[in-house]
């Protein structure tokens, strides 16, 4: 009778310790540690926090493949031109080049900026940020993957673990729902099996309460940026009230990053736009990057004032879409002056662009790239 009492006591505590001790898979464990990441990702690319989950989940195996624990690889990124280091895996082929990053961190953050700059991918930020079925089908339209099931396994993942939920979250949010998780897990034995370090953990201002920490998250972030397609659509310029301008308004102008310009009609030549505009040629050679004047096809884009030294906010990057696109053409289609270009990427205007290299735009678009010349970028199964 007293050992059947000792079970029945055992069993009961093992039963309460169960139901206290949160959830410890190595899926849990995943979403717990980069959750937060996932969201200030969201908040800095406008790529929904479920879909950057529900993707590292599926490619790195939830953390624990070669590719993730050796290279920091968390979405099978391929070298293509990468110039840092690099290990070798059999995937689509044998022996295949992958890129390795330093930290998790860097593979989340490039897979972000592949997805929003490059034009492939672009009209998926047209979907709203809480509609993952609508990002998961548009990934595979789009060719992000060869997998025909590639969605479905997408939205089962996120249906599985309500990874939704972080759509809506904040980076704060994340942060606290992931730390008890954190506190709770065995951290040695993944540390010296995966080669990562524990996450840094700091304390909020002014409330002492610890949450995961890392230099690539931004707990600032509250919106979400607009889509890259509608930031570099050409706006009808409407001049302010009482603004004065040299160029004539007798047509229908159109504006780019907030610089004026026109779409040429057929038998525009410099000439004829300068004299109709009230500028000297050598001006609208200058404002379009023209070393001398040439022969401009029906619907040209011709600015009438000076570019802007960056793109505007949101378009930090551009990645090079084919081969032998030139720095001029990438100036007159974000309205950006190539100087500036040629200076934030230190290449000469003459520069021969392969597909997959990244063009910074913006100073901020500096940060996660690699010193030197332009470096290739995914070469992601597409």
């Amino acid at each position: 009778m007293k050992g059947n009492r000792i079970l029945s006591l055992l069993l009961a505590a093992s039963l309460l310790l169960s139901a206290a001790a949160p959830d410890t898979t190595p899926q849990q464990q995943y979403i717990a540690r980069y959750s937060a990441m996932a969201v200030s990702e969201m908040y800095r690319t406008g790529v929904p926090a479920s879909i950057t989950l529900a993707q590292g989940l599926l490619e790195s195996r939830y953390g624990l493949s070669a590719l993730a624990t050796e290279g920091n690889n968390h979405f099978g990124i391929k070298c293509h031109d990468w110039k840092g280091k690099t290990m070798r895996q059999d995937d689509d082929k044998r022996n295949e080049c992958f890129r390795v990053y330093d930290n998790a961190e860097e593979s989340f953050r490039d897979h972000s900026d592949f997805l929003r700059y490059r034009d492939r991918y672009k009209s998926l930020f047209e979907n709203d940020v809480t509609d993952y079925k609508a990002w998961a089908y548009g990934l595979r339209k789009a060719g992000y993957a060869t997998d025909p099931a590639y969605p479905e396994k997408l939205i089962k993942l996120i249906e599985d673990y309500n990874l939704s939920d972080y759509d809506r979250m904040t980076v704060v949010q994340a942060e606290s729902a992931a730390q008890p998780q954190l506190s709770a897990q065995d951290e040695a034995p993944r540390q010296k099996a995966g080669k990562t370090k524990k996450p840094r953990v700091r304390k909020k201002k002014n409330t002492g309460a610890p949450v995961t920490g890392s230099e690539f998250i931004d707990e600032t972030q509250t919106v979400i940026p607009d889509s890259p397609l509608h930031l570099e659509e050409a706006q009808k310029f409407a001049p302010n009230s009482g603004e004065t301008f040299r160029f004539s308004l007798s047509r229908q102008m159109y504006s780019r990053n907030g610089v004026p310009f026109i779409y040429t009609l057929d038998g525009e030549t410099v000439a004829s736009i300068a004299k109709d505009n009230d500028l000297f040629v050598k001006e609208v050679l200058k404002y379009n990057d023209m070393d001398m004047v040439e022969k401009l096809l029906p619907g040209t884009v011709v600015y009438l004032q000076p570019k802007k030294a960056q793109a505007v906010k949101g378009l930090e990057k551009y990645i090079v879409d084919h081969d032998g696109e030139s720095l001029r053409d990438i100036s007159q289609r974000f309205g950006v002056k190539l100087a500036s270009i040629e200076k934030m990427n230190g290449l000469k205007r003459d520069a021969f662009l392969r597909e997959g290299d990244t063009v910074v735009l913006r100073e901020e678009g500096l940060r996660s790239k690699v010193k030197g010349k332009v470096k290739g970028w995914f070469g992601k199964k597409a």
